[in-house]
């Protein structure tokens, strides 16, 4: 079971580093690239239904979030019929404990183990081309994706999406509460950030870089769980 868990957030992580990571940094928002995927809830019992979206980054212009444009199972193929799309986007109804034994069976699970859903996503790309991803739900039990609050910025709780302007040339300190077991990545379009993948990271707008832009951090938890938040960020 913890290998599975590893290998979900792994497969998340890499969806953040997309393609070009190699020219941009991880944290650069001013990109063409699937930032994060999400289900809602991510873990599903019987009966009980999720929704894929994700957090798409676009160059020149703030990050969307979006519906995906196709999706598949992968595995177990046995479930491929809990995966429907609808006029409002793509959904996963979690089947019934039949089903999940047989899926239990042909994943070589325990009886009492959630039942991993890979599910593989495309978004459209600004250049009209194609990013896919990796998207994991979780059947047979339930839980939420993480919730963003409190977030600290510049020394202020923000709890509404609004406008930040920061001084330039300073650290700009930026905090979420979570501990070691979450993936924390801090994403700008503005100045530069400072130790990204850390809860307590900073950011640091000097004269020659892009003076405002957006501003994100995206939470991963243990389970499974998928949540972001983004605002205007500008350096005056």
């Amino acid at each position: 079971m913890r290998a599975l868990i590893a290998s979900a957030l792994i497969a998340s992580a890499l969806v953040l580093v997309g393609c070009g990571a190699d020219i941009d940094p991880q944290w650069q928002l001013d990109h063409d690239r699937i930032i994060a995927i999400r289900a809602t809830p991510p873990r599903i019992t019987t009966g009980e239904e999720s929704e894929i979206d994700a957090l798409l980054g676009r160059i020149g212009e703030p990050p969307i979030e979006a519906e995906p444009t196709t999706a598949m199972v992968i595995s177990p193929t046995s479930l491929a019929g809990s995966l429907m799309q609808r006029p409002t986007g793509w959904f996963v109804t979690a089947p019934g404990p039949m089903q999940l034994a047989a899926a239990r069976t042909e994943l070589g699970l325990a009886a009492d183990e959630a039942v991993p859903l890979r599910i593989r996503v495309t978004f459209p790309a600004s250049d009209e081309g194609i990013n896919t991803g990796l998207k994991i739900v979780w059947l047979g039990e339930h839980s939420d994706n993480p919730v963003l609050d409190p977030v600290t910025i510049d020394g202020m709780v923000r709890t509404s999406t609004d406008a930040i302007v920061v001084a330039p040339a300073v650290d700009v300190r930026l905090s979420v509460p979570f501990d070691e077991s979450y993936v924390v990545n801090w994403l700008t379009s503005a100045g530069n950030m400072h130790d990204f993948d850390l809860a307590n990271a900073y950011l640091r707008v000097e004269p020659e870089d892009p003076q405002s832009g957006m501003l994100g951090v995206v939470v991963r938890d243990p389970l499974g769980g998928v949540a972001w938040r983004l605002w205007p960020i500008s350096a005056q």
